[in-house]
């Protein structure tokens, strides 16, 4: 074997194993990027999860908004990408507890059941007002002594929330609570975009972020930004009404 040919077998075998290794390095890092989103979303290959629908308040029929048609797409696409399956509920069939299977519930306490129950188990320092009649306080926000009041198409306000029973093998619970609809889908979003950076941030355990949608009459649900992380105020009981002083537009 003279020098050309050898120097063509090393080179071939040199690329062999730069490809082998190249295609190995990938595959672990894309296996480990898998498990982090899995846990993070406790959605183990395999596993069964719940989408919980709410029903579009402003229609008499058993209806759900388009907008949050389009969150719980967005969800299941979430879902299908960790090799799990989703069984799609009705607010008010949701009668068992939580911690078995993952938990995805969309909509505010007033169209959802589920969240309602939720919210006052373990998130009490959140309410919305219930309240149909027209005014300055009509479909608004209190977090802890806090009043986010609703500006349609111009400043919404939205909870996301992952909520856990703190034993170890415990599945989470994802609440998108908004002000409107489009808000819900907007909460889904950031959390398909940011789920890296919150499990970095909190790993796999509970907070409670408030995310305002910004001018959503011509930017839709894609313009979200992070207020305050509102964990503690969240999960600490609040005043039955919060003191006028303490309200404010965001």
């Amino acid at each position: 074997m003279n020098d050309d040919v050898r120097n063509i077998v090393l080179g071939v075998i040199a690329a062999g194993i730069s490809a082998s290794l190249g295609w190995f390095v990938r595959t672990y890092l894309w296996k480990r990027k898998l498990r982090r989103k899995q846990a993070f979303f406790g959605l183990p290959e395999n596993s069964e999860s719940l989408l919980v629908v709410n029903r579009d308040p402003s229609s008499a029929d058993l209806a759900v908004h388009r907008f949050d048609v389009f969150a719980l797409l967005e969800l299941s696409a979430l879902i299908k990408d960790c090799g799990a399956s989703a069984q799609i509920i009705t607010q008010d069939a949701a009668q068992q507890g939580f911690g078995e299977r993952t938990e995805f519930c969309v909509g505010g306490p007033g169209s959802n059941r589920r969240v309602a129950a939720h919210l006052g188990a373990m998130l009490p320092g959140v309410r919305f007002n219930p309240n149909p009649e027209p005014g300055p306080d009509r479909g608004a926000l209190y977090v802890g002594g806090e009043c986010y009041r609703l500006e349609p198409g111009v400043n919404e306000h939205v909870i996301l929330a992952r909520l856990t029973t703190g034993q170890e093998r415990a599945r989470p619970v994802f609440l998108f609570c908004g002000q409107r609809a489009i808000d819900n889908q907007a909460a889904t979003r950031y959390l398909a975009r940011h789920h890296e950076r919150l499990h970095r941030k909190y790993g796999t355990g509970s907070f409670v972020l408030l995310l305002k949608v910004v001018n959503s009459q011509a930017y839709g649900p894609d313009v979200v930004e992070l207020v305050a992380d509102v964990t503690r105020a969240a999960q600490t009981p609040a005043s039955p009404v919060p003191a006028p002083a303490s309200h404010r537009t965001s």
